[in-house]
């Protein structure tokens, strides 16, 4: 039936076995006694030395991160085993790619043999069905993607008609014992989901409301299902706020089934995109409710008229940069109103005021301008120190020539004024909702007058471009001038700032540490001491 192995002591045979769901169609034939019965005839008639045998039941052939599978490549590695047989090839696998690289590249570099019985597939001998294998493994790996649409079909249509799929019920039902693919109330946790809104309700923030949950000891959903965190960090196991907004967002709790919110990637991998709200699948009236219509529809109406105040953005020039020393996540921003009704922005640890009962971290409160300037200055003192004079100036000397060169001063203005068009544009915008009440008067002259002001940069520009148009040549700059542009504008270029720096942290002691991307620029800023506010 098979070919003959001509020399059987010569090998240390692997059996590999694998079922999965995409063989329910011949589920008697592929079982795992069917292989290994298979497999052990054919080591009897052969003689051959059986190492072990590696069963994978219930992993899909198109992934090969499986347990079994990597046992045997770790047992290939360590000269245990020269032979695998499998029943067929699409036991080893169903992604063409990776099963070529293993039939291909990894079985020959290693010395092992593989066998594949129904397909007779031998590498061990010089076969025209060798040839062939590839094809094979194309013909698998369609079969997995026909399967995988067949199955994803299936589920959208279970999803179309309102019916659940998932492993968990959302957070306040659970799966029906009497009817499959139906969730029913849970009443523990239902009760904080009433709750949660009866706080929205009662004007309290979704911060606040976790706060409170918090302090209360009450259980998240993850935790409540027993399900166990991919990576442990300050949030895990604690409310948040997007958490209570998701929740006082979601239609499930007026009836309606909300499903495929994300969406694998391809049949090969496990990662998931999320998918925008206009594609996902709702179908109303499914399941009994837990919230009355009226109250999520002003629940709606509460969190859509703050949605401008959690939108206010703070320009800064270290944003993106700085991060909490202690628990390592980018500190955020608070303003405050002092004496003169002077508005001050702080930075403030956002671990803190997420979660400032537990006592995960401390507040970190520092005025934004102070460690911004204490920056500055050190980077300026390093960049000092560390610049060479005559190599920049025989660069920039260079540099200024090509730019002499090749400069355009009609194809500038016409950028410069592109660029005020772009500006007006934004001003106007930013007037119309002033006048919807979108935007705040503190706000808008706020931003009037940085716009204005990078409206009036852009035509001084202008006006310098237009008279060396004139004259016929390029604004002039000598070297000297060139380097001392590039160390003093590191307070208005951030483009600089983010090419120099990787991170700056703030600690509890309100210390400010650089860590610089450059090992040169970080030896030079250990021999200046780190910035310190008390």
């Amino acid at each position: 039936m098979y070919t003959k192995i001509s020399n059987p002591m010569d090998y240390k045979t692997a059996f590999y076995i694998r079922l999965s769901k995409e063989d329910d169609n011949d589920r008697e034939s592929e079982s795992v006694t069917n292989q290994r019965s298979l497999l052990q005839e054919f080591a009897i008639q052969q003689r051959l030395d059986v190492f072990d045998i590696y069963i994978d039941d219930g992993f899909s052939g198109t992934s090969f991160d499986r347990p079994d599978f990597r046992r045997m490549i770790d047992d290939i590695h360590s000269r245990k085993v020269n032979m695998v047989v499998t029943k067929d090839m699409s036991r080893l696998g169903r992604d063409y790619i990776q099963t070529g690289y293993y039939l291909e590249k990894f079985f020959p570099t290693h010395g092992v043999r593989y066998i594949s019985l129904l397909d007779g597939v031998d590498t061990g001998i010089d076969s025209s069905i060798n040839d062939i294998t590839p094809f094979k493994a194309i013909m698998n790996d369609l079969y997995a993607k026909d399967i995988s649409k067949k199955i994803t079909s299936v589920k959208r249509d279970k999803q179309r008609k309102g019916l659940f799929i998932g492993g968990k019920a959302p957070y306040g039902y659970k799966l029906s014992e009497r009817h499959k693919n139906v969730i029913e109330i849970d009443p523990p946790a239902a009760e904080i989901v009433r709750r949660i809104f009866a706080l929205a309700i009662e004007g309290k923030s979704c911060r606040e409301i976790a706060v409170l949950l918090n302090s209360e000891g009450i259980p998240t959903p993850a935790a409540y299902a027993g399900l166990t965190p991919s990576k442990i960090g300050p949030y895990s196991g604690k409310w948040s706020s997007e958490r209570v907004t998701f929740t006082l967002k979601n239609e499930v709790y007026i009836g309606n089934m909300v499903q495929g919110r994300t969406r694998k990637i391809n049949y090969k991998l496990q990662q998931c995109r999320k998918l925008p709200p206009e594609e996902w699948t709702i179908v109303e009236c499914t399941h009994q409710p837990l919230i009355d219509h009226a109250v999520f529809r002003k629940v709606q109406m509460m969190i859509a008229s703050r949605k401008h105040t959690r939108s206010r953005k703070h320009d800064y020039l270290l944003k993106g940069l700085i991060h909490c020393h202690e628990c390592g996540y980018p500190l955020g921003v608070m303003q405050r109103t002092l004496s003169g009704n002077r508005d001050v922005l702080y930075f403030v640890c956002r671990t803190y005021q997420r979660f400032t009962k537990e006592r995960k971290c401390t507040c970190h409160s520092v005025r934004v301008d102070f460690v911004t300037d204490s920056v500055l200055e050190k980077v300026r003192d390093i960049c000092e120190e560390y610049l060479d004079r005559d190599k920049c100036a025989a660069v920039a000397k260079s540099a200024l020539g090509k730019a002499t060169r090749k400069h355009d001063p009609a194809k500038d203005i016409q950028q410069l004024e592109e660029q005020i068009a772009r500006i007006t544009a934004h001003l106007d915008n930013v007037y119309n909702d002033k006048l919807s009440g979108t935007l705040d008067e503190a706000d808008f002259q706020r931003i009037y007058a940085k716009i204005k002001q990078e409206r009036l940069a852009l035509q001084k520009k202008i006006k310098l471009l237009r008279s060396a148009e004139k004259r016929g040549s390029a604004p002039e700059m000598d070297t000297e001038q060139l380097i001392r542009k590039f160390v003093n504008t590191v307070d208005t270029n951030k483009e600089l700032l983010v090419s120099l720096i990787s991170r700056i942290e703030l600690s509890e002691e309100k210390e400010v540490i650089i860590r610089f991307k450059f090992e040169e620029l970080e030896e030079q800023s250990h021999n200046h001491a780190v910035c310190c506010f008390k």
